[in-house]
């Protein structure tokens, strides 16, 4: 075989991933692709896959290509003549406690919101299906007939049989050697072959290299943060008696069973985990085990054991131990990669390779072909992760944890325990000291609610309420009846200046950006489609210089979206964000304690809302930017960092005459739930139309240059398919906290983006899109509607309007 000398694609390795990316581009046209595995195709981690393939997943999308991987691999023998061993034998989990029979009805509903077939059924019910299980401590199950299994390293021989049909090139035994870059581009990339070595010139390459993918990215000159764990399994002698079986799920045993031709596999995801390959994979490492430890599986098996009876008459075949890749957050990473502009990564699987490959090489040659996201990937987006984030030890550190949480408790807010205090705001001691309790975001310690004196500063999980639910609505209080303040330093700040500043803005931006300086502006980045690429607040600083601020964990998102689009416009953009710590002062009397510390004038008519003012605070100087994210007057107070202590302890002691509260996270999730402002990420995503999601208010339609402007003007003509709703429960009791089905008129239309729990207003709440082609807002809002809450429905008020404050007349005050 020939490897050409140029070609429009270089795809790096042959696992699963790199097979499904090289089969979709081929599917959609491209010719000149070139697969490149440094030994035999899925001699890296897919040839012991476990094989289980599941249509639920945690979001809509995520859901959407694991139905797509299925469909798929249905085909694939008809297609290319190779079996994969795909089988719809469907799949059960089974709950052993209360609070994880309320997680997986929780997910139930949240399947049949996503047009997913699942049913919950009860011990006799999960006895029936599988008659082998020792049904002690079941406390309920759910079913999804149409889950399979299939046969990892033939679906991956199949893909690139397929890809091979349609022109690629696959060449095994060639190994990558290096990445040959100009600026922010790759140009090719060398090799070592069987035939010697080579060179090829290439338009992009796709970094598809599993547990390599840390090294060839470096190698690329970009960040993929993974961690090779070690993965066990067992598999049984023949058992006579087995018929075909549903795949098994006990993840409060951290055991899953799959039943293979007659045998039992296994597996377990246990609560610590072993990193391995901390100082490098063995260059000849090829359908590699790594050494059995069989203290380590065995209490495991002790349980699996009483679970499943049989295991302990049927013998052991083989004991499995090999590496898998995990990531920081236990999603996968696809995507352009922030630091390159022509290098793709799809790596980290986090075990669920196979199930994810079909629909994950999809979405990437949309992607590819089109230069943008075809839907809303942000659960995956590679641009989420830190620099810092592949750093070695923290990467050790973190996958011993990762590996156990895809059968832990998915509890809501439930924050990860290890690699933790990496970054930190200047108050963090400050607000230790007085009782913070601390959650994680992109690596940032974050306060998220504070404790009473005498009350432990931890998390006590649970789906129900959990111990922090009356001292957030304390911290709520506080904000709607008189003073609160939070930390709010971990959000990005990006500063953009230069002569084409406000021309550059005005083009990312769809808000007019032509204002005096110390105007904020709120506004969004839209992509071509009109869809939301960021939600951020736009303050002028100057005639040349602005500050863009992001949510914390977007922020290298949208540097990324401002430099590649900044052109040849003469602009600097610069990451501050660290440079700055921020104080939000909240609340009807935050004025009253803004007076107190500063001699500036805080009144409407010198600083009304939406402007920002240099200031002094106590002995140091600080910036007011009077916005607000709760529905209330308050200023967040931007301060440098070397002075950040001082203006916290001067405002905190001024605050003690007005009973000033500290808040956190939680509370301003609450807060702006009930002022029904969105939440990037969840409420508002690049396939949300701006209008759609009621933000046209933000958007100037009249400029003349504005990305996504033809989209938002063609929406405005052809009118709404669907409109973001507000919510309220009228039983105060039952929680929401996002994917909560909408049951309009009794027939289920769409589901909750974003929940929280409006302690003003008295009940849960949440916002989700409701169809409305052809109606007027009257029309929606006459329907009854219902949310299911893990099975149960309860009724809940509607509202177009916010339900708190719908006029702002309070952060206007």
């Amino acid at each position: 075989m020939t490897i050409p000398e140029k070609a429009r694609v270089v795809i790096i390795g042959g696992g699963v991933i790199g097979c499904s990316v090289a089969y979709h581009l081929t599917k959609i046209g491209w010719t000149d692709v070139v697969l490149l595995e440094r030994k035999q195709l899925t001699s890296g981690t897919t040839w012991h896959a476990a094989g289980l393939i599941a249509q639920l997943r945690a979001t809509a999308n995520m859901t959407k290509l694991a139905r797509y991987s299925q469909e798929l691999y249905g085909g694939l023998e008809a297609e290319t003549g190779v079996a994969t061993g795909f089988k719809r034998n469907g799949s059960i989990t089974v709950a052993l406690t209360a609070e994880r029979r309320e997680e997986i009805f929780r997910q139930a509903a949240m399947a049949r919101a996503f047009g997913v077939s699942v049913e919950e059924i009860d011990p006799t019910g999960i006895g029936e299906l599988y008659p082998h299980l020792n049904l002690d401590g079941v406390v309920a199950g759910v079913y999804l007939e149409k889950d399979g299994q299939g046969d990892p390293g033939n679906i991956a021989h199949a893909l690139a049989k397929g890809a091979r049909q349609r022109g690629a090139v696959v060449a095994e035994r060639t190994k990558v050697t290096e990445s040959h870059k100009t600026g922010r581009r790759v140009t090719g990339v060398s090799y070592q072959g069987v035939d010697g070595d080579g060179h090829i010139a290439c338009d992009m390459i796709v970094n598809c290299a599993g547990m390599w993918g840390h090294e060839v990215g470096r190698m690329a000159g970009v960040n993929v943060p993974l961690q090779a764990c070690e993965h066990f399994y067992i598999v049984t002698e023949n058992i006579p008696e087995l018929t075909q079986l549903p795949v098994l799920r006990v993840p409060d045993e951290c055991a899953y069973y799959k039943e293979d031709a007659g045998k039992i596999l296994l597996g377990a995801f246990e609560p610590v985990s072993k990193p391995w390959g901390m100082d490098g994979i063995p260059e000849d490492f090829e359908f590699d085990q790594l050494p059995e430890d069989f203290d380590h599986f065995e209490p495991i098996l002790e349980q699996a054991v009483n679970r499943v009876p049989m295991l302990a008459e049927a013998g052991i075949h083989t004991f499995f131990n090999g590496p898998e890749s995990f990531t920081p957050d236990d999603a996968y990473h696809l995507g352009l990669a922030p630091e390159m502009d022509n290098v793709w990564v799809a790596a980290g699987f986090n075990s669920i390779g196979i199930q994810s490959a079909g629909g994950a090489g999809m979405a990437l040659a949309q992607w590819m072909e089109d230069g943008e996201k075809p839907f809303d990937l942000r659960d995956v987006d590679i641009s989420r992760m830190q620099p810092f984030q592949g750093n070695k030890r923290y990467l050790k550190e973190r996958s011993t944890e990762t590996l156990g949480l895809l059968y832990a408790d998915h509890f809501p807010f439930r924050q990860k325990a290890t690699a933790r205090g990496v970054r930190r705001s200047p108050l963090h001691a400050h607000l230790l000291e007085r009782g913070a309790v601390m959650g994680e975001l992109a690596g940032w310690e974050r306060a998220n609610w504070y404790a009473r004196v005498g009350q432990a500063q931890a998390y006590e999980y649970s789906w129900g309420r959990q111990n922090f639910f009356d001292n957030v609505a304390e911290e709520h209080a506080a904000v709607r009846s008189n003073v609160a303040m939070y930390d709010m330093t971990s959000f990005g700040k990006l500063r953009v200046e230069g002569r084409d500043a406000m021309a550059f803005l005005n083009h990312v931006c769809g808000a007019e950006m032509d204002v005096a300086p110390g105007k904020i502006v709120y506004t969004q980045f839209l992509n071509a489609r009109g869809g939301i690429e960021a939600d951020v607040t736009v303050t002028r600083l100057a005639e040349t210089a602005y500050l863009v601020v992001t949510p914390a964990g977007t922020r290298l998102a949208d540097e990324t979206w401002l430099r590649r689009h900044v052109g040849d416009r003469a602009v600097v953009i610069t990451d501050v964000t660290p440079g700055e710590a921020v104080m939000a002062v909240m609340g009807p009397n935050a004025r009253k304690l803004m007076q107190a510390v500063s001699p500036n004038d805080f009144s409407n008519a010198v600083n009304p809302f939406g402007t920002a003012q240099e200031i002094e605070l106590g002995m140091g100087l600080a910036r007011a930017h009077r916005v607000s994210y709760v529905g209330e007057l308050g200023w967040e107070i931007y301060v440098s960092s070397d002075m950040a202590a001082h203006a916290f302890e001067t405002l905190w002691e001024a605050g003690q005459d007005l009973g000033l509260k500290l808040a956190g996270m939680h509370m301003m999730d609450c807060a702006r739930m009930e002022k029904g402002f969105r939440h990037f990420g969840h409420d508002i995503t690049c396939e949300d139309h701006v209008l759609e999601a009621g933000l046209g208010f933000a958007v100037k339609r009249d400029k003349p240059d504005f990305i996504g402007r033809d989209a938002v003007l063609r929406k405005k003509e052809e009118g709404l398919k669907r409109r973001l709703v507000q919510f309220r429960l009228t039983d105060p009791e039952p929680l929401l906290y996002h994917n909560e089905p909408i049951l309009r008129n009794g027939e289920i239309v769409g589901f909750l983006s974003s929940g929280a729990y409006g302690h003003h207003l008295g009940g849960a709440m949440g916002l989700g899109y409701v169809p409305c082609a052809g109606e007027s807002v009257a029309e929606v809002l006459a329907s009854s509607y219902e949310i299911d809450v893990a099975g149960v429905r309860v009724t809940a008020e509607a509202s177009m309007k916010p339900m708190y404050d719908p006029k702002s007349e309070r952060v206007r005050a």
